[in-house]
């Protein structure tokens, strides 16, 4: 029977975080908008299920995202929770008509992964913020613009890591492939895998996981749901921000329905799945109302026995781990 203490803490750089953490995407109207009260009271459901690690960015609702994160952990004691956010996106003035955030500031991100705009960033996130710091400053989808990130954006931040500015450096991304590259060739404390270690996608678990925990690196797992599929695979599912492809939403049914075998549900074992890796540190959950946030504390609460585990296979008959 595998349970996890969620608010157990782990050491990430400079910073100690819990099991779980909140995923402030949806906070910056993610698909569709979230009024601030309904953003606070997200946060404040989170605290209150002892969550202390937040995790935001830039790009979040195009600075909406990092405001409203700000404002509510504002009065809460700083050195109780740890707030990460990210570089390599500058918001500049101008709408981004493209997004696929609703409702945002006249405003529209554009790469920057230079060691000066990674400065610029943080200053900017800290006025949005209106906090005195932020913890762990992850690189934010370097994707095309890798070898910068490698060579200035990521220097940039182990400089001020080394200052005792930030506490942590990571890199945040939806490929594995580049998160290795990062891992073999920068200083980072964390690498942020989101969508690429999950029940439906668990190639993060080939190479990537294994060697952060070789060169002592911390993992933090998003997407844990894949954008929402794994979370119902019946309300119109999206998988990677996207309509979810009919044969994986069927494959998410078929896996719904071995877990209800069990006694367990789909969301719960999608979250126990990220956890038990013994390199995972945290995982990030987004949500966008205290509902949501009370719906993933009860699964990831929940006793899943060990033999589901191997109950789960792939499509192709392959065994999970």
């Amino acid at each position: 029977m595998t349970t996890i203490d969620v608010t157990t803490r782990q050491a990430i750089g400079g910073c100690t975080v819990t099991r779980l953490g909140l995923g402030c995407a949806p906070l910056g109207n993610l698909f569709r908008a979230v009024d601030d009260d309904t953003a606070a009271a997200t946060v404040d459901a989170a605290w209150d299920a002892g969550w202390r690690l937040f995790d935001t960015a830039p790009l979040y609702g195009h600075g909406l995202s990092e405001r409203r994160v700000g404002a509510a952990l504002r009065a809460r004691p700083r050195d109780e929770y740890v707030l990460s956010t990210k570089v390599g996106r500058l918001l500049l003035p101008g709408a981004d008509d493209d997004s696929i955030f609703a409702e945002t500031p006249d405003m529209h991100p554009a790469f920057d992964f230079s060691g000066d705009g990674a400065r610029r960033s943080i200053e900017a996130s800290l006025d949005r913020l209106g906090l005195d710091r932020i913890d762990i400053v992850h690189v934010h989808d370097p994707d095309d613009h890798l070898d910068q990130a490698i060579d200035e954006a990521i220097p940039a931040l182990v400089a001020l890591r080394d200052e005792g500015v930030i506490g942590a450096v990571g890199c945040g991304m939806n490929a594995t492939a580049p998160l290795l590259r990062v891992v073999e060739r920068a200083d980072v404390d964390v690498v942020l895998l989101a969508g690429r270690y999950s029940l439906l996608d668990h190639s993060g678990g080939d190479e990537l996981l294994p060697r952060c925990a070789e060169r002592g690196v911390a993992v933090i797992v998003g997407g844990v749901f894949n954008s929402g599929l794994l979370a119902d695979p019946d309300a119109e599912p999206t998988y990677d921000y996207a309509p979810a492809p009919t044969p994986l939403a069927e494959r998410a049914r078929s896996m719904r329905e071995v877990c209800e075998r069990f006694g367990v549900s789909l969301p719960a074992a999608a979250i126990g799945f990220a956890l038990r890796h013994p390199s995972v540190t945290s995982v990030v959950i987004g949500a966008r109302s205290p509902g949501e946030v009370g719906a993933d504390v009860e699964a990831a609460g929940a006793d899943i026995p060990d033999e589901l585990w191997n109950a789960l296979t792939d499509t192709d008959g392959n065994e999970r781990s």
